[in-house]
């Protein structure tokens, strides 16, 4: 029996990905079918503070009619297979196969997240990204209907609150991230809240201590019963979502 063809493309260790986001490093590719990635760090960074959503009345009625289903880890291949694709606004893209791949694994591990909008049962919108200790990094979202990726980034705002995170990561500055609350800040100032939110320590954030729970959001009634905070509907709805976003802390 011949032995399987080697892949065609660079393997990226996922323990390698998990160390280079802990110094505030990330891979990208020239293209889809680059066969390498390269490793950014740059010097502006922009984040999504976690209470500096910004929820217009006219995304708010959206969320709350529940105009998509939301779920989250319910095809994160497909999700991630989705923001790969070329569009009329963005004819290339920066995730290649070997992105992919290593994001798959780190999925099937438990750090690599996705939510999904639906419209029935298509798939046209949502986000993936990683998570680590109390930071998540977003990676990439798209949007195949009228204010998919929107309502994606406000549900995933409102699972991070619930679970304790306190760093979202966007990477670079777009004027549809800043239009919900993206701000820009410093590399210096960015390592800052990243280390807090690992607490310093790639071993203690990937060993669980001090991690965010991105799953909380789904056990949300149960908190409300222990600890008097917001009960939601099970599985959440978009008004949920709503409260959540706009509750004070």
């Amino acid at each position: 029996m011949k032995p399987p063809p080697e892949p065609s493309y660079e393997v990226l260790d996922p323990n390698l990905v998990l160390g280079a986001y802990a110094v505030g490093v990330f891979p990208m590719a020239d293209s889809r079918d680059a066969a390498g990635v390269y490793w950014v760090e740059p010097r502006k960074r922009a984040i999504l503070p976690l209470d500096g959503f910004h929820l217009s009345k006219s995304l708010r009625k959206v969320i709350a009619a529940d105009r998509f289903r939301v779920t989250a880890d319910a095809a994160f291949e497909d999700m991630i297979a989705l923001c790969a694709e070329s569009a009329a606004d963005r004819p290339e893209t920066w995730i290649n196969t070997t992105i992919e791949s290593a994001f798959t694994t780190l999925h099937y591990q438990g750090r690599a997240h996705s939510i999904e909008c639906w419209d029935g049962d298509r798939l046209v919108g949502g986000l993936y990204g990683l998570a680590l200790g109390r930071a998540f990094f977003g990676e990439s979202m798209v949007s195949r209907a009228t204010d998919a990726s929107k309502v994606a980034l406000a549900w995933l705002v409102a699972r991070l609150r619930v679970g304790g995170f306190t760093l979202l990561d966007c990477q670079f500055m777009t004027p549809h991230l800043a239009s919900l609350g993206a701000i820009e800040i410093s590399r210096s100032d960015y390592v800052a809240l990243l280390g807090a939110a690992i607490d310093g320590s790639l071993g203690a954030a990937v060993s669980g201590v001090a991690a965010g729970d991105f799953g909380a959001l789904d056990r949300l009634p149960d908190l409300g019963d222990s600890a008097g905070a917001v009960t939601v509907s099970a599985p959440p709805l978009g008004k949920d979502i709503v409260q959540l976003l706009t509750q004070t802390s």
